[in-house]
């Protein structure tokens, strides 16, 4: 089953997708549901394009509809990553940032 049956599309990044020992692609699985608009799912995926973390997008519902009526899918999108690597994209996402604060004398 090469494609799980999911829909392809120009924002997949399945070249980086890994294998496992049989030569065969890691299976995805669900890393989060984003509703909201462009802008929101933009920024996760720059996230996870700057770790490299490949992903696939499904469009529920009224997905691709919504895309060429509205410009984005107004059920959101659901982002699948790789079974091996959906640890590291949960760690990116609940990640605290520290600051180094300067000190003074």
């Amino acid at each position: 089953m090469k494609d799980w049956g999911l829909k392809k599309s120009p924002d997949e990044k399945l070249e980086n997708w890994p294998v496992d020992e049989q030569g065969e692609k890691v299976p995805p699985v669900l890393f989060k549901h984003l509703g909201g608009g462009p802008t929101d799912m933009s920024v996760e995926l720059s996230m996870l394009d700057a770790y490299n973390i490949p992903y696939i997008l499904e469009y529920p519902n009224n997905g691709d509809f919504g895309i060429v009526i509205m410009g984005h899918a107004g059920g959101g999108v659901d982002i699948f990553v790789p079974e091996t690597m959906l640890e590291d994209a949960q760690n990116i996402f609940n990640s605290e940032i520290i600051t180094e604060e300067s000190t003074e004398e």
